[in-house]
């Protein structure tokens, strides 16, 4: 059986971190008049219960993108409460499987114990909302605003939290970021949408929140990585072998502080 308690902190009055079993992170953000979870962990074990412990207010849930450690939490919530971006529905649908999700459990300590009865049930993806750039949710004295960052994932969006200063990136753009499945776009695509995104946060935000790890991220990794994809593009990256879930590529940089702009890539998807 997994742990029947998810731990938490505050990162603000306003917004709250979430521990799930499998190395990911949810946030809840909680304004006057509603509520808001980005990102519902892997399913496994139900965050409902704590949810609904947390805030007594009508609830949404968002999703950075559709990848099993951010998405399968989402079914425990009613279909018309959750939003996605659709152009990730041919990875959600991959990774929704009870094979797929089984798989990931090496990551999780105890995970040799979780049996099928632990996961949440799939829900189709097209029976949620889909979720784009422009897309704006009030919550009462505080907002969420989305904006597309393709390249992990096709669908990929991060979420800005203005009246904090505060942007989440989700899988988009991390200290080592995933672009070498061969579901990803090429280094130079991705080069695009950072330099895209970068104009469009320009001043607006100091502080970055991680979806795995500690939760932090340096303020600059959004400009860190473009200089990466730069280097990539170049030939001028370490090239450092690396393998996740049966799949290889190329960790960009060796000796870069946890935290800072970082990416592995496939050396054959590059323009």
């Amino acid at each position: 059986m997994v742990p029947s308690e998810f731990q938490t902190e505050k990162v603000s009055d306003r917004i709250t971190r979430i521990f799930a079993f499998s190395t990911e992170l949810m946030y809840l953000v909680e304004g006057k008049e509603s509520a808001m979870l980005i990102d519902s962990g892997s399913g496994i074990g139900f965050v409902k219960p704590l949810i609904d412990r947390l805030t007594d207010k009508p609830l949404k849930v968002l999703l950075t993108h559709g990848h099993v450690d951010h998405a399968m939490g989402a079914s425990e919530f009613p279909a018309d409460t959750v939003y996605i971006n659709q152009e990730d529905a041919y990875i959600y649908e991959k990774h929704c499987t009870w094979e797929f999700r089984k798989k990931g459990l090496w990551m999780m300590p105890g995970g040799d114990q979780v049996t099928e009865e632990d996961f949440t049930p799939v829900v189709p993806i097209c029976e949620w909302h889909d979720l784009k750039e422009g897309d704006r949710f009030d919550l009462g004295g505080i907002s969420v605003e989305i904006f597309a960052c393709p390249g992990h994932t096709r669908g990929s969006v991060v979420m800005l939290i203005p009246e904090e200063r505060t942007v989440l990136l989700g899988d988009a753009c991390n200290g080592m970021t995933f672009l070498f499945q061969d579901y990803s776009l090429s280094v130079a695509e991705y080069r695009e949408s950072l330099c895209s995104l970068k104009e469009k946060l320009d001043g607006r935000f100091d502080t970055v929140l991680a979806s795995h790890g500690d939760g932090a991220l340096s303020p600059e990794v959004i400009d860190e990585n473009i200089r990466v994809c730069e280097q990539i593009l170049a030939v001028e990256a370490d090239g450092i072998p690396f393998e996740f879930g049966g799949d290889s590529g190329l960790i960009a940089l060796k000796g870069v502080q946890p935290g800072h702009g970082n990416i592995v890539y496939n050396p054959e998807h590059i323009r």
